[in-house]
Parts: C-alpha cells; sequence; structure tokens
C-alpha cells in the first residue's frame, strides 16, 4: 500500500514525522534510486527506500524515559555542544521526542516510533508536561498564570501549586522558551528547570543521565491518550 514518504521514514523508526519531512525537502531520501519530493509516495513493501544511501529496515519500536542532566542539548549532533546521545547506549536508534533547553533537567522520551512522537509533539493531543520550576525571586503572582498572552495568544496552563521551592506548573504548549518566556512575562527569571512528568509518564527516582523502558502499562496508557492502537 502506498503511503507518504514521510510516514513511511517516520513508522520505521528514522525521526518524527516533521524531521522526516526535512530529509526529503533536503533532498536526502530516495525511492528505487531516484530522489522524490515531499507529498510523494512509496509502497514500503515493494520499493527500495534508502536516506543518505542506506536501505530503510524497520526496527521493532522501543521507549524510554531518560533523566536529563543539565548541560547536554537534545540535538542528536550539535558541534561543540555535549549532546544527550553520549549519555544513551542502546542497540536500537532512538531519537528524542520533542526538546528540553540546554539548562533544563528532567524526563525527556526516547523512541524510535515516529508516529508516536509525532502525536505527543502534535498540538491536537494536548499532551500535558509538568515542570517544577525555581525562581530569582519568591513567587506572589498565581493569579496572574492563568492570563499569560504571548505572540498575542493565551497560554493554557492545566493546574500550577506552590512547591516548597518554587512553583510547579502543569502546561501542553510545547514552544521553545515557554516556561522561561511565562515566567519573564511576570517579571521573574528561571533559575532552575526541571520536567517530571509528559502526559502519564513520571520521571520518578531515575536517576540523572539514567534511562529506562516504559512498562507495558505506561505505553498501554500513553497510545490510549493519544488514540493510538
Amino acid at each position: 500500500m502506498e503511503e507518504r514518504l514521510q510516514k513511511i521514514l517516520a513508522a520505521a523508526g528514522v525521526a518524527s514525522r516533521r524531521k522526516c519531512e526535512e530529509f526529503i525537502e533536503q533532498g536526502r531520501v530516495k525511492v528505487n534510486g531516484k530522489r522524490i519530493k515531499l507529498g510523494d509516495k512509496a509502497d514500503a513493501e515493494l520499493d527500495v527506500i534508502t536516506l543518505d544511501g542506506e536501505i530503510l529496515q524497520p526496527e521493532k519500536k522501543v521507549y524510554y524515559a531518560f533523566n536529563k542532566p543539565t548541560g547536554y542539548v537534545t540535538s542528536l549532533k550539535q558541534k561543540g555542544k555535549k549532546v544527550i546521545m553520549d549519555l544513551i547506549n542502546t542497540e536500537e536508534k532512538v531519537f528524542p521526542v520533542g526538546r528540553l533547553d540546554e539548562n533544563a533537567e528532567g524526563l525527556l522520551l526516547l523512541t524510535n516510533d515516529g508516529e508516536l512522537a509525532n502525536k505527543i509533539m502534535h498540538p491536537r493531543y494536548q499532551t500535558y508536561k509538568t515542570y517544577h520550576v525555581v525562581l530569582d525571586k519568591k513567587f506572589k503572582d498565581y493569579n496572574k498564570l492563568t492570563r499569560i498572552i504571548l505572540d498575542g495568544k493565551k497560554i493554557k496552563l492545566k493546574s500550577y501549586r506552590k512547591l516548597p521551592k518554587g512553583v510547579e506548573i502543569i502546561i501542553h504548549e510545547g514552544k521553545k522558551h515557554i516556561v522561561k518566556r511565562i515566567f519573564a512575562k511576570l517579571g521573574y527569571k528561571v533559575q532552575e528547570l526541571k520536567r517530571t512528568q509528559v502526559a502519564n509518564i513520571r520521571l520518578g527516582n531515575l536517576r540523572k543521565g539514567k534511562i529506562r523502558h516504559l512498562t507495558r502499562k505506561e505505553l498501554r496508557e500513553l497510545k490510549s491518550l493519544l488514540k493510538m492502537r
């Protein structure tokens, strides 16, 4: 059955669908030896699909939780920077689901399932993420957290609460530096940022720099939230 190339690549665990679209636009993907363009289709069972000259080989889908330390970027490669892949040693080729700032820490999901990654990042599915935030001064503007407007759009928080040290917020918005921008809007500077949960997946007591497989129960619940079979 013919499907769009970005969907085939994502399903094979190459990267998220959005990233696969970039690979196609960069001319790195070929079907039966011919360069293709975004929107073209192929049959994964009949056609020979290559990325950077390597034939596409579907992998068994894997799902990990990773506790990212500060000082690492979530890019797979970035010159002059420490990348999370320096800490990850899996048999399968995995990629991060979304981003977490270099000076932030906490939960990052890793997978080779492009479809699942795409759904977690897509605004339609409103995947909530929980952050613990330490600020440069005592936070007093809880009543204003529900009225933040950035780039002409109201930012919706699911909930927030005071912590012994800082503030916890739950939000599905995934734009770059979104948490820092929310508090900057109110006159605060984020000093420490830690993500503790993505959807139903909790960081728990996972040590910094370590990974673990998602449990069957976690994965089943996550796919249910994302309306996946």
